[in-house]
Order: C-alpha cells, then structure tokens, then sequence
C-alpha cells in the first residue's frame, strides 16, 4: 500500500511539473541565480580577507600588550601576510619548542619559537637555555631549514653567540618592530639564509 501511495503521489508530482513547466523553469533559474551570488560574494569575501592580510601592521606597543598565545598567532598572521599560505600556530603542552610553522614561497620550512614578554625590553632577556631547547629540536624533530626565534623582548649576549655558532636566525625587539610594522616579509630582514628549494607542504 506504502509502495502504491509513493508511486502515484509521484505520478501526480510529475503530471503537475508537465503541465506546470514554467514554474520548474523559474526555480531552477532561481537556484542559478541564487548559487551564482553565493559564489561571488564567496569570492569578493576571499579577495578582502586577501587585501586585509596583505595590509597586516602591528606596533610594538600592540603586540608588547598581547597574550602570549596572542603573540604566536599574530606571528602566524604576519608569516601568512608574507606568503606562507600554511603558516600555522602550534604551540602548547608538548610542541617541542616550535610554536609557529610555515612554508616559505621559495619552499623553505620555517620553525618559530616566541618568546613574549610583557614589559618588552625590561622583561626577561632570552638566553642560552631557551635557544639550546630550540636548536635541539628545531631540525633534528620538526626538519625545519629555517630555525627561528622571535621575541619582543631582549636576547643576551651568549645567546647571541650561541644562535651564531648553532645557524639559529634571531628575531629581537628591533627587528620584530620593522618587520610587523612595515611590509618587508622576514627572510628580507634576516641574513644567511639556507637557499631557496622546491615549494614543499608543511607536515
């Protein structure tokens, strides 16, 4: 009896459609219409996101007033402004001192450790050891051509020596404030950099 009604309830649907043409010519124009601006709006949205990344400026006193989990996506946002489409934030329990990833466009893997601090330059200054937890997994653990430390704070002096003897590229207070002010992307701003490779996904 079921299979009957759903037959015949179909039969009807479908004569009703027949003599009704018209009407099933206007839905699917409208569904047209209705996915064509979908799509575009889609599209003027991604276009604007775009621009706005592109468009990406901190201070130092906007990124000193930051979180530390803050500072790490805002370091993410300001890799993906310079085109590291798949720069993501990864820090937390257990990252294993990297707490930023990204691909360059010349393909080089970037590994970022940040390291806030909330009075800036009179906080804290980043020394040997957090530097040596960085080297010590930066290529041996995330396979990174590019290790990283960036901080709106100071760096000692023996962290600096130990950065230069290790290849570790340090990012203090003076070179994150033109960098995340101005527009330049970070491997302009940084020297001795491993040369560029094939484009590569970040895993």
């Amino acid at each position: 009896m079921v299979a009957v009604a759903a037959v015949g309830l179909v039969v009807t649907v479908v004569n009703w459609l027949l003599a009704h043409w018209w009407l099933l010519l206007v839905m699917i124009l409208f569904t047209a219409l209705a996915t064509f601006g979908w799509c575009q709006q889609r599209r003027q949205r991604m276009q604007w996101e775009q621009a706005q990344a592109r468009a990406l400026r901190y201070g130092l006193a906007q990124l000193d007033a930051l979180a530390h989990r803050q500072f790490e996506y805002a370091v993410r946002d300001l890799m993906k402004r310079d085109g590291c489409t798949d720069a993501v934030q990864v820090g937390g329990q257990g990252d294993l001192g990297a707490d930023v990833k990204a691909t360059d466009p010349q393909g080089r893997r970037w590994v970022i450790q940040c390291k806030h601090r909330r009075h800036g330059e009179r906080g804290a200054a980043v020394g040997t050891p957090e530097l040596q937890v960085l080297n010590g997994t930066g290529r041996p653990v995330h396979k990174a051509d590019i290790v990283v430390m960036v901080t709106n704070g100071r760096i000692t002096q023996p962290g600096r020596a130990f950065a230069r003897q290790q290849r570790l590229h340090l990012v203090d207070r003076q070179v994150l404030g033109a960098w995340a002010a101005g527009s330049r992307p970070l491997w302009e701003l940084l020297s001795a950099l491993p040369s560029p490779r094939k484009p590569s996904q970040l895993s």
